[in-house]
């Protein structure tokens, strides 16, 4: 008998999830309703950052004397014509290491990489560095751009030892071509596949459903992520968040329903997420306009070439929505709207205080190289 990998799994969970009824893809904006109906005091909690009420304090606190940079409602871009390799998969090394210490002075101001990556991380941190691979070939993080920022929180002084890759199946993590042989050494690569966790379960309110997350989260102070700008069969768009709450607990598939949405939003606003957040880089160098988070159909992968960094996840994931419907109105597809998927936790999550989602109040700091 055949057994099913666990990334075949969740293909097919895909798959079988997008085959809705129309009835159902009509409820996509219940989302936000939800969240109104939320007692005051849990709304004002995840407001905080705090935990839910009833739950135990899972926060993370930076090290002493230390506050992280950040800059909510900012976004920096760098983008550079020609950078990615003939056959259009992969970025030059040489282009994303430079886009990369651009995005981040653009961000920061800081001019020097390991400069700007010390003001999100502390030599005494412990870091988590989400990366996503779910599309397994040819459009996931590339590791000509996740690298050159291992090397830096290196400069800076954290420990390697202290430096943790994350992913939640190894077809995932292969995909974004890291692996122990180009990493720097004592940079560990860690595989929670569902798994892996020290917490107790924890109720997510206004979902009615309970979960843990891993504890390569919960044992780090800090998380940088990694993360896409594509199409996502359920929730509409993926992008920074969903990378953070779904990427990385027990049981993500108990947070599809209604498009993933308030649920997103809900997961991250939650301590054990949002108290270790520090940085979001979007790997922008291609788009995905269709056919997400799995399907790499190549009329709908678009070169983007360019890379973002922000402190403000909604408004990342706000930006990264508006590119794929450009995307997609340029290939005559429907909007996410007219498809019945709109993302409705990215307006969830600014109304629980997460960031900012308003495109006209999102201050975009743009470079070309």
């Amino acid at each position: 008998m055949k057994t099913s990998r666990p990334e075949d799994l969740v293909h097919q969970h895909i798959e079988t999830a997008t085959r809705r009824s129309r009835r159902e893809l009509l409820t996509a904006g219940l989302g936000v309703g939800v969240l109104a109906s939320l007692p005051l005091g849990i709304r004002e909690a995840f407001a905080k950052g705090a935990a839910a009420v009833g739950t135990a304090d899972l926060a993370a606190r930076p090290p002493s004397g230390f506050t992280p940079f950040s800059a909510p409602g900012v976004i920096a871009k760098v983008k550079k014509a020609n950078s990615l390799m003939p056959n259009g998969y992969y970025p030059k090394e040489d282009d994303a290491r430079g886009m990369l210490t651009r995005v981040m002075k653009e961000l920061t101001g800081k001019s020097e990489l390991h400069e700007a990556v010390a003001l999100f991380v502390h030599p005494e941190d412990k870091v988590c560095v989400k990366v996503n691979g779910i599309a397994l070939k040819n459009f996931a993080n590339n590791k000509e751009l996740v690298i050159p920022f291992l090397e830096a929180m290196i400069k800076a002084g954290v420990n390697p030892e202290n430096i943790t890759l994350l992913e939640q199946y190894k077809g995932f993590f292969d995909g974004t071509r890291l692996n122990e042989k180009n990493i720097p050494n004592g940079v560990k690569i860690s595989i929670h596949g569902n798994a892996n966790t020290d917490m107790d379960f924890r109720m997510i309110p206004g979902t009615g459903v309970k979960t843990k997350f891993c504890r390569y989260v919960t044992e780090a102070t800090a998380i940088i992520n990694f993360s896409l700008i594509k199409d996502h069969s359920i929730c509409g768009y993926t992008g920074q968040m969903k990378n953070l709450t779904h990427g990385t607990m027990i049981n993500p598939s108990a947070y599809h329903s209604h498009h993933a949405s308030p649920q997103i939003a809900l997961l991250y606003a939650q301590d054990v997420i949002r108290s270790r957040v520090r940085l979001h880089i979007a790997d922008g160098f291609k788009i995905m306009a269709d056919g997400g988070p799995v399907k790499v159909i190549p009329d709908y992968v678009m070169p983007h070439e360019s890379v973002y960094a922000t402190t403000d996840a909604v408004a990342m994931d706000a930006l990264g929505w508006s590119l794929v419907e450009e995307q997609r109105k340029k290939l005559g597809l429907k909007s996410l709207t007219e498809a019945g998927r709109i993302p409705a936790y990215i307006r969830a999550a600014a109304d629980l205080g997460i960031g900012i989602d308003d495109l006209k109040q999102i201050r975009l700091n743009e470079a070309t190289i």
